[in-house]
């Protein structure tokens, strides 16, 4: 807690990894409740479900709490962090470029979550496609390093076929 603490001073932002599922060991939800408001709340995703945000310290820093395991505290980091750090440096286009792109191959994601899958986007002959790299649990650092797009499907979607359309977030990297 002390560690938060000297941070609030000079923080326009606060950003933890872990501690704030359902564990034994995830205890960052205590500390938090101690230092402000906080509400966390299961989100409708895959990967990174458990998610926190609120305000603490005596100047209401904002906080925002992601899940523990790399691949999700990365997913989220690009939906919901990266956004709020270009904001709060006034920056106007906040989000990463989205496009529609053609399924290289078969998709499978499960129902009820909206699943951002790690892909391999390429650009030919004007068109955007691409493949889901394998390897896609939220531990696996192997398949988010080969990446370059999260492929995005819808909470009602459980299979995609090869050839179809879908909305990719393009990362940034070859």
């Amino acid at each position: 807690m002390q560690v938060l603490e000297d941070q609030l001073v000079r923080a326009d932002l606060i950003v933890t990894s872990g501690g704030v599922s359902q564990g034994v060991y995830d205890t960052v939800k205590n500390v938090l409740a101690k230092l402000g408001s906080v509400t966390f709340e299961p989100v409708a995703m895959q990967p990174g479900m458990p998610q926190g945000y609120g305000l603490v310290g005596p100047d209401s820093t904002p906080i925002i709490t992601l899940p523990g395991n790399p691949v999700s505290a990365y997913v989220s980091f690009e939906l919901f962090v990266r956004p709020m750090i270009k904001a709060l440096l006034g920056v106007q286009d906040l989000d990463r470029p989205i496009v529609e792109a053609t399924v290289v191959e078969p998709v499978r994601s499960p129902l009820g979550k909206r699943s951002f899958l790690r892909g391999k986007a390429s650009f030919d002959k004007g068109s955007y496609f691409v493949s889901p790299v394998s390897g896609q649990g939220s531990h696996m650092l192997g398949g988010l390093s080969q990446a370059n797009a999260l492929i995005i499907v819808n909470e009602d979607i459980e299979n995609i076929a090869a050839g179809s359309q879908v909305q990719v977030i393009l990362l940034g990297r070859s």
